[in-house]
């Protein structure tokens, strides 16, 4: 297995667990209706993200297609939705939300790492196919970082002042 196969299974792998912790997150937060709605939108940037990956992993000699290996996804998002429900928007959601902001954004941090050196592999390989998924996809990846970055700037003073 070559380098730039790692690295499109480490992101497409990266780039599915953000979709999945996004809409968990969304479910958590539902009665915050701005991160709810904005984290469902951003989620789908992933989704597309890891299609296009396995996509460009067909190129390079890997089947990235196959479903995800969670078969405890609906019990713990009905779990979720619950947990959810009784919090509503006591104080502690509010914590649960920045914790569940800092993991989004060291996640998105991480994917785009990996786009960057996709990105870098590309051009150096002349792979046009390659550059171009990155050149679609890596700006939203940055704009999943600037969102979630923005969100901790705005909720952690008056959180964690009121703590």
């Amino acid at each position: 297995m070559t380098g730039i196969s790692i690295t499109l299974r480490l992101l497409h792998d990266g780039e599915r667990d953000l979709e999945q912790d996004l809409l968990a997150a969304a479910t958590r937060h539902r009665t915050d209706h701005e991160f709810h709605h904005v984290a469902l939108d951003v989620a789908r940037w992933s989704h597309e993200h890891a299609a296009g990956l396995a996509d460009a992993g067909r190129d390079h000699g890997l089947d990235l297609s196959g479903p995800r290996g969670d078969a405890s996804h609906g019990a713990l998002a009905a779990l979720r939705e619950k947990a959810s429900e009784a919090l509503g928007r006591r104080p502690e959601t509010g914590l649960l939300l920045l914790h569940d902001l800092r993991d989004l954004h060291l996640a998105a941090a991480r994917n785009s790492l990996h786009w960057e050196m996709l990105a870098q592999t590309a051009q150096a390989t002349r792979d046009e196919r390659l550059l171009a998924l990155v050149s679609d996809c890596h700006p939203q990846t940055l704009r999943q970082l600037r969102w979630t970055n923005t969100m901790i700037k705005i909720l952690a003073p008056q959180l964690l002042a009121s703590v």
